[in-house]
């Protein structure tokens, strides 16, 4: 899948007890899901949660 500008979308997974905050503290699970992320794909900028998938877009060629 290609994202607006034309770059690769791929679908993620993160831990059930992140999910977990989607519902009971959605502005903390959106920290949490960037901060994953951050740390574990640095270059992809999370663009959708919709369970089980996040999808996130490689932007590791339009940073060089």
């Amino acid at each position: 899948m290609n994202g607006p500008m034309g770059e690769r979308i791929w679908t993620s997974s993160i831990a059930e007890h992140i999910w977990e905050l989607r519902a009971s503290d959605p502005e903390a699970f959106k920290m949490r899901v960037k901060e994953y992320f951050a740390r574990g794909h640095p270059g992809f900028t999370v663009i959708r949660a919709k369970y089980p998938h996040i999808y996130i877009q490689d932007d590791r060629a339009s940073n060089k």
